[in-house]
């Protein structure tokens, strides 16, 4: 083995293009140290995020970041030694191969170093001897141009302009030239401004100019008529208006775009100002007729005076990359059918962390009266990323004009169409909308709407619209009802320790106070609420805390929800899965065309036997190392008037502890158990109209009663309405149990000489059954 590096001729730096996959680079020169190797992500020095591998080593080594770089960044890997000596040989001392060899190794690698920078500068060729290439000193070359004289040696010119200088302290003389470059105006260009003449090719050519320069393009006061779409590339530095660009092109086009599309990067970019109107109104058929396309923005502050007759006013788009950390404020985005919109385009693109601020997003009252109308939609191509994430808006106001008495044409404000998390939007106003404040058709979880003004219908607008959706992500904050209250929801339904409410139904049955048992086979099967409900089974364990439910169980509270239709589920134990099951108004239990949506997860309908809707996770899973679906939202179809919401088994050994259930404070839902019902309740009642005989000294007098569900082992009581004797002692036992079960009353005469007859009245029997 080699006792010290090899020093070959390869050169000492590396490049690569970032796919945004690939983490670990190889470089072919050898390193001393690991400090001795240079990296670079676009130029830009790194000094942490990576570990070096083989240093020491001839053939070079590895350099491993902690997370890919994003695609289309350069990484430049460069041997960059400290020239310095940090060793010395002792006179008389011995000289050893291998410190002399590491020595020399050193500076043969530090002067490769001074060759490869040698290559990337300027010099005079290898055939020119004493030619003249030295710089003037700086004061005979300050604003000055750098050339050569009649035999070829450096020297300087003048500019051939005049010089100006900034009126004030510290201010340096500088050309007309330096002055006007600093950033670019459309009309340099032509631009008129009129409202008449055609400005396209004038504003298109200084778009052209900023990013070539990369620099700020202004477009001044006017309004600028354009026949054809516009381009600002991502290499210009931003766009500052104060006019309005006119557009009166063909249609199916954006009107104006900022950005480039595909893999590229429009970051840091500062576009304010805006202004865009269309022509004519558009007729809302063609979405490619946008007003303003931004393109995969990145940190970037984004201000929008007007988007005007579109079809689509504002439009985001992530393509291969995507749109995030950006901050964006809106004005009027008038008579578009959809005022703004952000979409992916492609599997790699996304829309995340943006902040809205404001805006107008209203229509005409005559505008495409037949044609439905959104303020925001939230969007993906097909086969695009769907997954939205956190999108603040703040203080939006929508007037989208609903046509109609009830509404015929959608006027809603938000339109979700895609997955995602964390959407908040505060202090809305609506002003002729439709009854809705958004719609989902997808699987968005956690979106929050505070309606901060409805102006008409009522006060309506305060729900959401679950059209096709698979989860029920929205929730609404009506601040017209009771604000202070609507951030605790009411406990309308609490078994907080399930095991101390099991009780004995019967010899094999288990039964809860105040809930229903659920079997997931029922035989006939059951057509109507009561059928579907039973007061105990058998399968269900219990242990000394928990309650052990099997696949086959479901225990559950019994609600009416004609009113109420978001109701919130929390248990509290392992391997538990969530279930609904759907009544209409006659107690008649409703099919899979009556939709019930979970919060956290998508819903699954069983059908036939059971016609639940269950979760397709259990309450304990883990997403991303969190158990996000403890809490589960459930949202009712409109037409369901009875619900059983509770919890089956996941598996064999799924265990329940505590079960609530809670809904907007806004509401009071009523929980059936007991009473005219025979589940959540361990207590059973009878009467019966009674003139006890005469009763001789001593003897005594029966009746039987029937008790429906009566079992041997409950404890039973006697009680009479009529005639009351302190010699007369009531006692009561079950003779026959079962559905036509039977309890037999007795009342004994203790008077020991005296026979006594009581009056009539009501003889009452009770049940109580055995805790188990």
């Amino acid at each position: 083995m080699d006792e010290h590096i090899r020093i070959g001729d390869i050169a000492p730096r590396v490049q690569y293009l970032a796919d945004g996959t690939q983490a670990s680079f190889t470089y072919p020169f050898p390193i001393f140290a690991a400090a001795d190797l240079e990296v670079r992500l676009d130029g830009l020095v790194l000094a942490s995020g990576y570990s070096v591998t083989g240093a020491g080593a001839s053939e070079g080594g590895t350099v491993v970041f902690d997370a890919p770089p994003a695609a289309a960044h350069r990484i430049t890997l460069r041997r960059n030694l400290a020239v310095a000596r940090t060793s010395d040989f002792q006179a008389n001392g011995i000289l050893r191969a291998r410190t002399l060899n590491d020595e020399l190794d050193y500076q043969v690698a530090a002067l490769q170093e001074v060759k490869e920078e040698l290559g990337n500068a300027l010099r005079l060729d290898p055939s020119e001897v004493g030619g003249a290439a030295t710089l003037p000193l700086p004061t005979a070359r300050a604003n000055r141009l750098l050339g050569f004289d009649s035999t070829g040696g450096v020297t300087v010119f003048d500019r051939g302009e005049g010089t100006m200088t900034a009126p004030f302290p510290g201010g340096i003389p500088r050309t007309v030239e330096d002055k006007l470059a600093e950033h670019l105006s459309a009309r340099d260009f032509g631009a008129v401004g009129d409202g008449a003449a055609d400005d396209g090719p004038a504003l298109q050519a200084a778009m052209n100019a900023a990013a070539a320069s990369g620099k700020l393009l202004e477009i001044g006061e006017g309004s600028f008529r354009t026949t054809m779409p516009l381009l600002l590339p991502g290499a210009a530095a931003g766009l500052s208006m104060r006019g309005t660009i006119l557009y009166a092109g063909p249609g199916g086009h954006a009107a104006l775009t900022l950005g480039d599309g595909g893999t590229a990067n429009n970051q840091r970019k500062s576009y304010t100002g805006l202004a865009v109107f269309r022509a004519l109104q558009s007729d809302w058929l063609d979405e490619a007729d946008v007003g303003i396309r931004i393109r995969n923005i990145d940190a970037c502050v984004v201000d929008i005076r007007r988007a005007e007759r579109f079809t689509i006013g504002v439009q985001l788009v992530g393509d291969a990359r995507g749109c995030e950390d950006s901050d964006l404020r809106y004005g009027r985005i008038v008579d578009n059918r959809i005022g703004l919109d952000l979409r992916t385009l492609t599997a790699s693109g996304w829309m995340n962390s943006l902040r809205h601020q404001g805006g107008h997003f209203a229509c005409s009252a005559a505008t495409n009266p037949g044609t439905g109308r959104f303020g925001v939609r939230l969007s993906a191509a097909a086969g695009a990323y769907r997954l939205h994430n956190a999108h603040l808006f703040t203080g939006p106001a929508f007037e989208l004009q609903r046509q109609g008495t009830p509404g015929t044409v959608d006027a809603i404000p938000f339109l979700l169409e895609v997955d995602g998390r964390g959407l908040i939007a505060t202090g809305i106003r609506m002003e002729a909308c439709s009854p809705f404040v958004a719609r989902h058709t997808g699987g968005f979880s956690d979106a929050r709407y505070e309606v901060g003004y409805v102006g008409t219908y009522g006060f309506t607008g305060c729900a959401v619209d679950y059209a096709g959706a698979t989860r029920a992500g929205g929730t609404v904050l009506p601040l017209h009802q009771a604000a202070a209250a609507l951030g605790t929801p009411r406990l309308v339904a609490d078994a907080s320790n399930l095991r101390a409410r099991a009780f004995r139904w019967d010899g094999a049955s288990i039964g809860f106070e105040g809930l229903a048992v659920l079997s997931g086979n029922p035989a006939g099967p059951p057509t109507t609420l009561n059928g579907f409900c039973f007061a105990g089974l058998s399968s269900i364990g219990l242990d000394a805390d928990t309650v052990t439910v099997p696949t086959s169980r479901a225990i559950a509270f019994v609600v009416d929800c004609s009113t109420c239709k978001e109701f919130f589920l929390a248990a509290e134990g392992s391997g538990l899965r969530p279930m609904a099951m759907q009544f209409d108004a006659a107690e008649a239990v409703l099919d899979g065309s009556a939709t019930a949506l979970w919060s956290n997860m998508n819903a699954v309908f069983q059908g036939s036997p059971s016609y639940w809707w269950e979760g397709n996770a259990d309450l304990d899973s883990l997403t991303g190392g969190l158990a996000l679906n403890r809490l589960q939202r459930v949202t009712l179809a409109p037409n369901a008037a009875f619900a059983i919401i509770g919890v089956r088994g996941g598996n064999a050994a799924a265990a329940l502890k505590s079960l609530r259930l809670y809904v907007p404070a806004t509401e009071a839902p009523m929980v059936l158990a007991g009473a005219g019902r025979t589940w959540g309740t361990r207590k059973l009642s009878a009467s019966l109209a009674y003139d006890p005989p005469s009763i001789a000294a001593g003897g005594n007098a029966s009746q039987a009663v029937t008790l429906p569900n009566v079992q041997n082992g409950d404890f039973v009581q006697a009680g009479f309405t009529g005639g009351a004797s302190a010699f007369v002692e009531w006692s009561a036992a079950v003779t026959t149990t079962g559905s036509a079960g039977t309890v037999t009353t007795r009342a004994t005469n203790r008077h020991a000489t005296l026979a006594i007859d009581l009056g009539p009245g009501t003889l009452l029997v009770r049940a109580l059954k055995p805790r188990a």
